[in-house]
């Protein structure tokens, strides 16, 4: 499995690609809807772990690009705030499937990942060629 980790807090997101990758887990990170767009043009991932609290406010943005660049990727929201308390996240996200509220422990993160991005679907890609 290959997610984009997009955490604007460097110590939070670097904790977390540390748990994920003793799961198995590619991390790549991004902490900017700048990097993050930047990542989604040139790679594919099976995942999107997005804050939804950036500096740059580009979250949603992120999102539609995600959407936009692989219609079927599961985007995994996590804030510290309780702003989207309501559900609404998945009215804006269409391919939202979850929200979690920060802090999280890296467990429970990998077992949300684990449960959208079935480690079987990581074997179906495509080698990549060089």
């Amino acid at each position: 499995m290959r997610i984009l980790l997009v955490q604007q807090n460097t110590d939070l997101s670097e904790l977390w690609s540390r748990f994920l990758q003793r799961q198995g887990v590619e991390v790549v990170q991004a902490a900017t809807q700048l990097a993050a767009i930047n990542k989604l043009r040139f790679e594919d991932f099976d995942a999107l772990v997005l804050d939804l609290v950036l500096p740059d406010g580009g979250a949603i943005a992120i999102s539609d690009y995600a959407t936009y660049r692989c219609p079927d990727v599961p985007i995994i929201a996590v804030t510290s705030t309780s702003f989207f308390s309501d559900g609404s996240i998945f009215d804006l996200i269409p391919n939202a499937r979850s929200l979690m509220r920060t802090p999280l422990r890296p467990d429970d993160l990998a077992a949300v990942l684990e449960h959208y991005v079935p480690r079987k679907h990581a074997s179906t890609r495509e080698p990549e060629v060089a």
